[in-house]
């Protein structure tokens, strides 16, 4: 996790230092009026893609073709530079950087990614000089972690997507490429801020790609996109899509962040993540998936054929049930996943107070930030010795670290913590989907046999500052 310097130290200025632009102000950025708009997820997101609608993106763009969408209003422009810039780079230097993990030092050469990454600490006159005189991109990686801006978007894009959203900036010079022909295993959107960027796009050698690998030249074939994105400027291609990108000659310099998602939320990821408590569950009803299997199974002395017709039975099965609805899915692993690893609500304190007064049960109450909020069934933690007894865990972001976010360091403890959130039993289950689908519940309402019960269920949201009463 980045730590933030406490002490102020004298710095020495160095030809490179001298070299820097100037820092923008803080008021400059502030002042910048946003053409987003934060009022819902959905909102948001339609902003960031106008004039292009919603519907129309997911039926036409989304996971089939790249999009690009030009603008020429200078406000947006002016608010995407304010996003992030070169000038920037001199007081992000001072959060303690470090090459590899915060900040990439790269050139293309000859079709190869070249690392000029320094030992040690990021400082802003080095950085500048690789930049100059190697004509190197400087990636950086998650500004989220310490841009309020981007935090806001992207806390907003998680709540839209249901998962994770991480973001690159890249810092181009002129006449210069940062990283070889290649394809991501996640959704892209660049953002244009600065400058000008040639973007070739090639068809995808693996459409809808689950890992990122490098494409050699001699397979990437004749480009089906070759744009160039000015300041203001968003393209969307999906994964796999092969691409590379390089700064124009005679513009300064370009920098662009990509914003990306979906990185395993794929139909076969889902299948992985619920199969295991599927398969689980149906032993407990059908004996006939509790049956022993044939003899010298694992020894290979059985016919391949009759294995698999023998699986495909029980499968077919499950199978039509879940067809049906009668049985349950649930994903436990890859909500965890999600809801440890999100951003936190944007612009709120680490640590949370319980807001206003305690519930009692003459009130009328509602869940606060439901976007970050997951109900999942799964066994209980506690080792007994009788059978397991199944539970409702309610998680939520709301204490996760935005300086970790995306970097992989979740100190263990508090992923245990947050990851253990709130249990209840079973019989709770239906109460808390009442509160989650309702915009305002009385207390008394809540479908449950007792009246302490009800409190206590109210008690325990709102110490967690899941809950106010209204």
């Amino acid at each position: 996790m980045p730590k933030k310097s406490k002490a102020k130290t004298v710095k020495r200025r160095s030809i490179e230092d001298e070299q820097l632009p100037p820092k923008p102000s803080k008021v400059q950025h502030m002042e910048t009026q946003s053409p987003l708009c934060f009022n819902s997820p959905v909102r948001l997101f339609q902003s960031l893609i106008q004039p292009m609608g919603t519907e129309q993106f997911f039926s036409e763009y989304w996971e089939k073709k790249p999009l690009h969408l030009q603008r020429s209003d200078p406000d947006t422009a002016s608010y995407y530079q304010s996003l992030f810039q070169l000038s920037d780079l001199p007081s992000l230097c001072s959060e303690d950087l470090e090459y590899y993990r915060d900040v990439n030092v790269v050139r293309c050469v000859n079709g190869k990614k070249k690392s000029l990454n320094k030992p040690g600490r990021v400082k802003s006159g080095v950085l500048l000089k690789s930049f100059v005189q190697n004509k190197a991109t400087i990636q950086f990686h998650q500004p989220q972690r310490f841009k309020d801006e981007l935090w806001r978007i992207q806390e907003k894009l998680e709540c839209f997507f249901g998962g994770l959203v991480g973001s690159n900036v890249y810092v181009t010079p002129q006449e210069s490429q940062g990283l070889p022909p290649h394809y991501d295993d996640v959704e892209v959107f660049v953002l244009q801020l600065e400058g000008q960027k040639r973007w070739l796009l090639y068809t995808p050698t693996v459409p809808l790609a689950a890992e990122y690998s490098v494409e050699p030249e001699e397979r990437l074939g004749s480009p089906t996109h070759d744009i160039t994105l000015k300041a203001g400027d968003l393209l969307y291609f999906p994964r796999g899509t092969i691409h590379q990108a390089s700064t124009p000659a005679g513009v300064e310099h370009s920098t662009h962040v990509t914003l990306s998602t979906y990185q395993r939320m794929s139909w076969g990821d889902l299948l992985l993540d619920i199969f295991p408590s599927l398969l689980s569950d149906r032993s407990k009803t059908e004996v006939g998936l509790r049956a022993g299997m044939s003899r010298g199974l694992l020894l290979g002395n059985n016919e391949n054929l009759e294995t698999g017709r023998t699986l495909a039975a029980g499968l077919r099965s499950l199978a039509d049930d879940l067809e049906n609805g009668t049985q349950e899915v649930r994903s436990t692993h890859m909500k965890r996943d999600f809801i440890v690893n999100r951003l936190p609500p944007y612009g709120q304190p680490e640590l949370l107070e319980p807001a206003g007064k305690i519930p009692a049960l003459e009130d009328v109450v509602c869940l606060r930030f439901k976007d970050h909020m997951v109900m999942t069934v799964e066994p209980s933690q506690e080792k007994t010795d009788e059978a397991t007894e199944m539970v409702v865990f309610v998680l939520h972001s709301l204490k996760n670290q935005r300086e970790s976010h995306m970097m992989g360091d979740c100190d263990e403890e508090e992923e245990q913590d947050v990851s253990r959130g709130l249990q209840f039993p079973l019989s709770h289950l239906q109460a808390l989907q009442q509160l989650h689908r309702a915009e305002q519940l009385a207390v008394a309402q809540l479908q449950l046999p007792t009246q302490e019960a009800k409190l206590s269920l109210v008690l325990a949201l709102w110490s967690e500052s899941l809950l106010v009463v209204l």
